[in-house]
């Protein structure tokens, strides 16, 4: 167990559970992941292998004994009947039928209904009533000649998902963890490891249940497959309910006009649509026309009656084209069935999480250590439904005038979702919530954007906000913007440069736990340069000033970065205290390997030192590797040496190229984000500007002169 894993049991006992086991027991069981978690949780709350052991040798035993398959039902049934008892594993759902005054149960997969249950359980379990609940019970038979009533007796039931949930006592508890922290916590609760993530990646995962905790929430995603779009609906919460194939009818999602019974906008709290892109599906125009009324209103009207609901409605599809190609071709929903491609029903999206910033999920990507029971954090964000926190940044922050009332309903509405899922009791900095804020805008923006390029009626809109004590106005864009910035406005009739943003002030990575010398997730452009291009005597201009890169931005190798810097270059000295683990060692090869491009080759060699600082850990290697450097490339003429400074003093970073440049790097060489650098046939290994990096900012200076 490390730290964090026992943050967890301590701060939340009986609520914790080993997320690796779950795979251990579910079997062939079509349970879902909640009860499995909530089963463990009572089972395997420890750090000793043996209890663990033995607790998931006791969840399997219940499961083989007492899950009904719907399959095995009638098997079941009749060995109730002929046994006179048996205890199930169900998903048992409560009514109160008036005319016998009684509240009387379903059991869903072993197929009987009628089945009396007390008045003093359905008190205890209120969910009983609403969306249903699994439950242990025990059953026994006695026959009977009434029509209307069920030979089945429940003699007890329990519920095996959260029955109660005491919010005070939630927010006292999270308050033992940092913000990052938190959101680690969270990460590992919907089955991933967070430490494979980067901090935009974590932000999206959240945006995804920002659909629990908010109400009338209209969230889009649209990406590449395998990113796990659709797990946090199917798997995440009872409360949420995943259409399959995108396509549902009027009668089924909101009302049915034969019976009157309200759809399944009534019932659930987010009803997510997958596969939902496709242009050649045909839905039925009646539904898209009721689906924008009530994304705009809350409301909808079937026959006589106006009707209001708050389910939130999740949008998640696949992509057919990479995102460059959309920007410079199309727009980001083109793959859309044409009749969800309407301005009006794209406007009423309130954020548009970009799937291809989504890493493709791998096997090793999932958690292996503790996180909550996805049935409480569930139970957590279903409470926070009720609050609204969409005004807590206006101590700090106001939006501008230009930002339309829609616009600002979206950016509202994602900020108080993931307000409440990071910040339950509210208590934020000012910086902290400045990363929500720009997070919630730019998702807005993206949506917007497209409406400017579909529709020639939308005009462009500066998503921009000011602080209120310094008066300060931050421009924020979206990262395709940043990337893509000549094909991203293909209405302008002129194309201006890119806008400079300024840079939030270095603090504490709300999104990365791991380390303090990480990024923040931040909204500047791509790059914000200030400086001059004037050419000197001895070549080409080269670029004088700074730059700042965004995370999850391409296009920054070491080559693009220092390659024209690193020209004939005599001697490179590089300075940064991080060049220990292996990945880190690679990447000063890769630097390396630039200089070796740029060698002038009339010279004997090349001298490079490295300045760095000491790998303390048990078993380190980092000076093994950095020897197998020295050798590879002392064949090639590059005359490689290292000085370790165990001061522990070294902090800045730089690269120093002969007497000429002093390029300050904020991150030293540690700028990419993790990728699968054995994959033969993965494009990053190979290609340095088609991966994705952290944010990090490189100042150009001309020195000797």
């Amino acid at each position: 167990m490390d730290e964090l894993d026992r943050k967890i049991n301590s701060a939340f006992p009986g609520y914790a559970v080993r997320k690796d086991l779950v795979k251990m027991v579910r079997g062939n069981a079509a349970v879902p992941s909640y009860v499995l978690e909530f089963l463990l949780g009572q089972n395997c709350a420890t750090d000793d292998e043996a209890q663990i052991a033995a607790g998931v040798e006791r969840v399997k035993d219940i499961l083989a004994k007492h899950y009904v398959q719907r399959a095995e039902a009638g098997a079941v049934r009749s060995d109730i009947k002929q046994e006179g008892y048996r205890r199930v594993i169900d998903k048992v759902s409560v009514e109160l039928n008036t005319r016998r005054d009684a509240y009387e149960a379903t059991f869903e997969n072993l197929g009987i209904t009628h089945v009396l249950v007390g008045a003093d359980v359905v008190k205890e379990n209120r969910r009983l009533l609403v969306s249903g609940v699994w439950c242990i019970a025990d059953l026994t038979y006695s026959a009977n000649e009434a029509k209307d009533e069920s030979p089945f007796l429940l003699t007890m039931l329990k519920p095996i998902q959260m029955a109660g949930f005491d919010m005070g006592e939630h927010v006292r508890a999270r308050a033992a963890f940092s913000a990052g922290e938190w959101v680690d916590v969270v990460i590992r609760t919907i089955g991933l490891d967070p430490s494979q993530l980067s901090g935009r990646e974590k932000l999206y995962q959240l945006t995804r249940l920002v659909t629990y905790c908010e109400r009338n929430y209209n969230y889009v995603e649209l990406g590449p497959k395998g990113t796990g779009k659709s797990h946090v609906f199917s798997e995440f919460s009872p409360h949420g309910i995943l259409i399959s194939g995108g396509e549902v009818t009027p009668a089924k999602l909101f009302v049915n006009n034969s019976t009157g019974k309200i759809g399944l906008v009534g019932y659930w709290d987010a009803v997510a649509f997958d596969e939902f892109a496709g242009k050649n599906k045909r839905p039925k125009p009646d539904i898209v026309d009721i689906m924008k009324n009530y994304m705009a209103n809350k409301s909808f009207s079937r026959g006589i009656e106006q009707v209001t609901a708050e389910a939130s409605m999740a949008f998640v599809g696949n992509t057919s084209h990479d995102v460059g190609y959309m920007v410079r071709n199309s727009d980001l929903f083109e793959d859309l069935p044409a009749m969800y491609h309407d301005p009006a029903f794209i406007d009423r999206i309130h954020a548009y999480v970009p799937g291809w910033e989504m890493v493709i999920i791998r096997g090793d990507m999932f958690c292996q250590g503790f996180g909550l029971i996805v049935d409480y954090l569930a139970e957590a964000l279903r409470h926070l439904r009720a609050y609204d926190y969409s005004n807590l940044y206006a101590q700090w922050f106001e939006l501008s005038d230009s930002i339309s009332t829609r616009d600002r309903d979206g950016v509202t509405k994602t900020f108080s979702g993931l307000a409440k899922i990071v910040f339950p009791d509210k208590e934020m900095s000012k910086e902290e919530c400045r990363w929500l804020l720009e997070a919630a805008i730019e998702m807005r923006e993206r949506v917007k954007d497209q409406l400017y390029r579909i529709d020639g009626t939308f005009e462009r809109v500066e998503f921009s906000y000011a602080d209120r004590q310094t008066g300060e106005v931050r421009e924020v864009k979206t990262l395709e913007e940043a990337e893509y910035a000549g094909a991203y406005h293909a209405r302008d009739l002129v194309a201006g440069p890119p806008a400079t943003a300024a840079v939030p002030p270095a603090g504490e990575d709300l999104f990365d736990a791991r380390e303090p010398e990480v990024e923040a997730f931040a909204t500047a452009p791509v790059v914000a340069a200030e400086g001059d291009d004037e050419a000197g005597a001895d070549g080409p201009a080269l670029f004088e000033g700074h730059r700042e890169f965004r995370e999850n931005q391409r296009g920054a190798s070491y080559d693009t970065l220092f390659g024209d810097y690193l020209e004939g270059a005599r001697e490179v000295r590089v300075v940064d205290p991080y060049v220990r683990n292996f990945y880190q060692c690679r990447n000063l090869m890769e630097l390396l390997e630039v200089v070796l491009r740029r060698r002038d080759f009339s010279l004997p060699e090349v001298r490079v030192s490295l300045t760095t600082a000491p790998d303390e850990y048990p078993g380190s290697h980092q000076e093994d590797y950095l020897a197998q450097i020295r050798d590879a490339v002392a064949p090639m003429g590059v005359d490689f040496s290292w000085e370790i400074d165990r001061t522990g003093t070294l902090h800045a970073r730089h690269l120093y190229v002969d007497d000429r440049w002093d390029i300050l790097l904020d991150r030293g060489l540690d700028i990419y984000q993790r990728f699968d650098a054995n994959d033969a046939f993965c494009l990053e290994a190979s290609m340095p500007e088609m991966r994705r990096v952290k944010q990090f900012e490189v100042t150009y200076l001309k020195v000797g002169e």
